[in-house]
């Protein structure tokens, strides 16, 4: 009888080193489940929700191959919290089941849920511990800013729509601080993934 792997939450505001985290999970052999990606497939076309979508919002929120135009849905529920809230309810459930659906098929001891909306979405739920990647705000506005080529207004809108740090901080059972280059963070990845092995359940 295999024990089922317990799931660790990642999350992290943008530009804070997430992605790079849990890539570097995913080299260490955990199985990793990212919302965002989730987030996509439950959109695509023939999906339920895209059709809702389009009911919704007007056709224009189709691209002319007949996926999802996601700026032009971004821009839309950025400027209307109503909107916004809309679409969150149609989509969360579908994008909690599958995840459930994906972390079933962890092998590894413990499975991992990334997700910048952890908190927000109440995805933390589905979660026995949860891992903060953070750094500095400065510090995310220039890493987004470089790799998104976007200006430091859009960056902020972004951040001020996302769970504050210390909401996030406040969830957290881990904090990792990335405020130094790739390797500092990799070092501290294998130093978490070492002791996460040793856990049962996620708890000491």
């Amino acid at each position: 009888m295999t024990t089922k792997p317990w799931i660790l939450g990642l999350t992290g505001g943008i530009g804070s080193g997430k992605s790079a985290a849990a890539q570097h999970f995913i080299d260490l052999g955990v199985h990793v489940v990212d919302a965002d990606h989730a987030a996509r497939w439950v959109v695509e076309p023939g999906k339920p929700a895209l059709a809702r979508i389009v009911e919704h919002f007007g056709s224009d929120m189709l691209q002319a191959d007949g996926q999802l135009d996601r700026t032009a849905l971004r821009n839309r529920i950025f400027a209307d919290a109503d909107e916004r809230r809309w679409l969150e309810a149609l989509l969360h459930p579908l994008i909690g089941q599958e995840i459930i659906q994906y972390l079933a098929r962890a092998e590894s001891p413990y499975a991992i849920l990334v997700s910048p909306l952890l908190v927000e979405s109440g995805q933390h739920r589905l979660t026995q511990r949860i891992l903060v990647v953070d750094a500095p705000e400065q510090l995310q506005v220039e890493r987004t800013m470089v790799r998104d080529q976007s200006s430091n207004e859009q960056v902020q809108a972004i951040l001020k729509a996302q769970a504050s740090r210390e909401e996030r901080l406040r969830h957290a059972h881990d904090v990792l601080l990335n405020d130094r280059d790739l390797h500092w963070l990799q070092t501290e990845v294998e130093r978490l993934h070492s002791y996460y092995l040793t856990l049962r359940g996620g708890q000491i």
